[in-house]
């Protein structure tokens, strides 16, 4: 399996868990006070099979007018796709370490409508082609402190995530008829903004043996603002499987919930999107 997130990324990674697996490789056996539910180098490069539903909207301020549009059920976007996701964890001692994530989600579609319209004994042609497009970028990084050494062990976790987001709309619409000839207009609107945001993450790991384990992982990212505010809450309920010490896969059931509003001077916009599904990973520990 490859990395499908950005090259840039993919290769900082594996360069720092590299470096740090280079200071762990030929050390003594410090590893007496870790639990076995837990690694000293952790990454996890894979994706996530999501069933969405993604709604993006605007209205003005004054006077008061919305609207809405669905993207999968309105424009015909695929419900299932495949987001790029990669976790990268280490410990700095025996029970407290670092924990990074990464995601991204890309969905974009054309939806041509056709139609005649009857007038007055006359028939005119209408057509329309609405593009619409959304592009989330999320990456947290968070301090965790995990609490048992046996084969349970629980965790908290305090730090900070960054999201990007970009929504936007196009469309061009096209009337032809004897009275008005062929008359057309084009018309387009987006917003592009992003953020930082304070993030808990909770999790519980149990150890069967040194190659299988299960775990739970859930965390909450909330920003309150005038401008740019909303709230990200994820979870996640897997299991790995180490068929070789260092090397094997992870596999989890998701569920996320992404909530963004931007409020500017004369209008305000929104993004709100759900998905659940199943994330396969390839597993790599030290």
């Amino acid at each position: 399996m490859r990395c499908t997130a950005p090259s840039h990324i993919c290769r900082r990674v594996l360069c720092v868990a590299l470096a740090l697996a280079s200071g762990t490789a030929f050390a003594d056996d410090t590893d007496s006070n870790v639990s076995p539910a837990l690694d000293r180098i952790s990454l996890w490069l894979g994706g996530y099979y999501a069933d969405s539903s993604t709604t993006i909207g605007a209205g003005l301020n004054n006077p008061n007018v919305n609207g809405k549009l669905n993207l999968q059920r309105d424009l015909g976007f695929p419900t299932h796709e495949t987001s790029p996701r990669v976790r990268f964890d280490f410990l700095l001692g025996d029970s407290q370490g670092f924990s990074f994530d990464y995601y991204r989600i890309d969905q974009s579609r054309t939806k041509s409508l056709s139609s005649a319209i009857g007038f007055e004994g006359n028939t005119y042609d209408a057509s329309a082609s609405v593009t619409g497009r959304v592009n989330f970028d999320f990456g947290s990084a968070a301090y965790k402190w995990w609490f048992g050494h046996e084969n349970d062990v629980f965790g908290v976790g305090v730090g900070a995530a960054y999201y990007r987001v970009h929504a936007g709309i196009s469309g061009q619409a096209s009337l032809t008829g004897p009275l008005v000839g062929q008359a057309s207009t084009y018309a387009s609107a987006s917003t592009t903004d992003s953020a930082w945001a304070p993030e808990l993450q909770l999790g519980w790991r149990h150890a069967f043996s040194n190659n299988v384990r299960m775990y739970f992982n859930a965390s909450g990212v909330k920003k309150n603002g005038s401008h740019l505010g909303g709230h990200i809450y994820d979870a996640a309920l897997g299991v790995e499987w180490f068929p070789w010490q260092n090397l094997g896969f992870g596999a989890e059931y998701d569920y996320t919930r992404i909530d963004i509003r931007q409020e500017h001077h004369d209008y305000n916009d929104y993004l709100a999107m759900r998905m659940d599904g199943p994330s396969v990973f390839l597993r790599l520990r030290f």
